[in-house]
Parts: structure tokens; sequence; C-alpha cells
């Protein structure tokens, strides 16, 4: 028997003995077990922050925690002392403060985190600069991507923080730049790799 017909008959010989165990051969296992669970980022309805302010100085707030390389909000409360949630640097370090805190056992399980650092500060604006500018203590450039959008979000959600919302003037210590920083879906779903749009304010 050649060589060519002798590969033909085992060949076929092997597709017999398939058909006659009850398997088709040019189909491949797909059971592998259960598929890998994702972080859902959704927290205990028990641990958000109220949705309306309460009594005691004490407001609730939204903040952009990272969870799956994404941008999420958070509630929180913070504590304002009489007349201080018109005082837009006191806010934002209220603000801030919450998102260097590291995050609640419920947010940690869910799969949140944060990139912001707890030594940074943040002023209101220095002379010269316009009314609405806030000032970091840190030069957003040198901040991570997420840490930045993080605060860019975090900043511009807050009516108590910008006037403009989706918008937020930031910028570094003494005479960094300032810049218009926006908060656009784009950086929500992919802040490690979107910056935040910003131009130079004069």
């Amino acid at each position: 028997m050649r060589p060519r017909t002798r590969l033909s008959a085992l060949l076929g010989l092997s597709a017999m003995l398939l058909a006659g165990c009850g398997i088709r051969p040019t189909e491949v296992p797909t059971e592998f077990g259960a598929a890998p669970t994702r972080v859902g980022c959704a927290l205990p309805r028990t641990s958000a922050a109220p949705t309306q302010p309460p009594v005691g100085g004490q407001f609730a707030v939204q903040i952009y925690l990272v969870c799956t390389s994404q941008l999420v909000t958070v509630d929180r409360t913070v504590t304002l002392k009489r007349g201080q949630s018109s005082e837009r640097a006191v806010v934002a370090q209220q603000l801030l403060a919450q998102l260097a805190r590291r995050p609640s056992s419920d947010e940690a399980q869910a799969g949140f985190s944060t990139d912001v650092g707890t030594r940074l500060r943040v002023s209101g604006p220095a002379a010269g600069d316009p009314s609405n500018a806030l000032r970091l203590s840190t030069p957003p450039d040198d901040l991570s991507p997420y840490a930045l959008a993080q605060i860019v979000c975090t900043f511009a959600n807050s009516k108590m923080t910008t006037e403009d919302g989706d918008h937020v003037v930031l910028g570094g210590p003494a005479d960094d730049p300032l810049r218009d920083y926006e908060c656009t879906d784009a950086v929500k779903a992919r802040p490690g790799t979107i910056p935040a749009p910003a131009r130079t304010v004069g």
C-alpha cells in the first residue's frame, strides 16, 4: 500500500472510531468551569451617604474613586462649619481629604481605590488669579494621571467648588500656570490613558 493511501485509510478509520463513540472530531471542549467574576463597583445601600444634607454641618458629597481602571462616583459625608459651604477652598480641601482617605472595607471589597496622596493640599486663588482658581501644593503635571483625573472630576462635579459644570481651574504652587481642566466621559472611562482636556488660563 502506498504511503498516501495508507495515511488516508488511517484518517478514515480514526473518523469512524470517533463517530462510533459519539464524538465530533471537529469540535473542541467548551466547558472550562465557571467564568471569572468581575468586580461590580457597587456598594451596599447602607454605606452610602444621605442624598440630602443632614443637620449639624454635615453635607453629602460625591467623589471619584478608581474602579476597574475607570472613575466611579462614591458618596461621602463632610463636616463644614456654618458659612464654610460658600468658601470654595475649604470645600475643596474637604473633598481632597476624602479622595486621599483609604477606601472603607465595603469600598475596597467592591474594588475601589484611590491614587491621591495624603500630603496633597489645596488653597484658593493667589494674587492675580481669577476668583474661581484653586491651587494644589503639587503641580498638576507632577500628579499621576489617575490622581489628576480624580481631582478634576471631583471638583468639577461639585457645585460648591466650581461655577462651571464639568470644568475646574487648577494650578500648582507659586507661579505654576493655571489651566482650565474639563472632566469628560472619555476621561472617566479611561483616566489612565486619556488626560483631562486643559487650556491655559491667562
